[in-house]
Parts: C-alpha cells; structure tokens; sequence
C-alpha cells in the first residue's frame, strides 16, 4: 500500500466527471487499498478516486465503524434533511453547512464484485452523499448553505 496524492481545490480533475469501473482487477483493488491508507494519514472520513486523481466511480469512507469500499456508487433512496458542517481534504481549511439527507440507501458493488445495498443514516448519509457528488465533480461548497449547525 502507497499513500496518494490528495488533489487540492482548483485542479480540474475534481470537477471532471468519473467513469464507471467495468473490472474488478488488482488494479482496483489496490487503488482502494491505496485511497484507504490515504483517507486514514489525512485524518478524513471519506476519499473519492478524483480525490487522488483517478477517474473512476469508486469511494472509501470509515466513520469510526471500519471501512467500506463501493464500486460504482449510487444513491437509489433518500429521506429527510440535515444541515451540518462539512470539510474536505481537497478543501482544507474550510467549514460550511451544507444541507445533506438524514438517511440513504445506496446500491455498489464491493471490492468482491458483489452487488450491495448500504442504508446510512446521520454521518455515514453525509459522508456517503459528499463522496458520491465527488464522483461528478460536485464539491461541497457548491451546496453550502446559510445558516446555523
């Protein structure tokens, strides 16, 4: 395993849209080994590809509950609303609130290939919805919002 490079706010390549991972190889996989590792050094919650400059629908995300790795993310459900601050490594330094479903459901595959369903709800939603939207090269601050935590 090998820290990445995190890229920072003005790099291009984090407003560029991520294409679809069609194999699972050990390219993949260590590229998720590698984003692990990153995200835990930089002290994150959550690290998409782009972060690290690669093009690919894959995100990582460790709330305190362990790891999890999803392949080709997508939000299928969503339900009720939260507002809180959020940060980014690709960001560093800056807080907003940012207005974020309480609960999702997202479909993935694992570093398996196996087709999964994860609900998250509270932090694991945010963190879930904030890695996705990276993955269209939507940052959080296009979606801060006025207003109290």
């Amino acid at each position: 395993m090998a820290t990445r490079t995190i890229r920072i706010y003005g790099d291009e390549l984090l407003r560029k849209k991520s294409r679809v991972v069609g194999e699972i190889n050990q390219r993949i996989l260590l590229l998720i080994k590698d984003m692990k590792e990153t995200m835990y050094i930089s002290n994150g919650i959550g690290l998409a590809a782009p972060q690290v400059g690669i093009l690919k629908r894959i995100v990582v995300i460790d709330i305190g509950d362990g790891p999890i790795a999803l392949i080709n993310p997508e939000i299928i459900e969503m339900e009720g609303s939260q507002i809180a601050s959020e940060g980014c490594l690709s960001i560093p330094g800056t807080q907003e609130n940012v207005d974020r479903p309480q609960k999702v459901k997202v479909s993935a595959l694992n570093e398996l290939g196996e087709k999964i369903v994860i609900e998250g709800e509270g932090l694991l939603a945010r963190a879930l919805c904030h890695e996705i939207d990276h993955l269209d090269g939507i940052l959080f601050i296009d979606k801060a919002i006025e207003g109290e935590e």
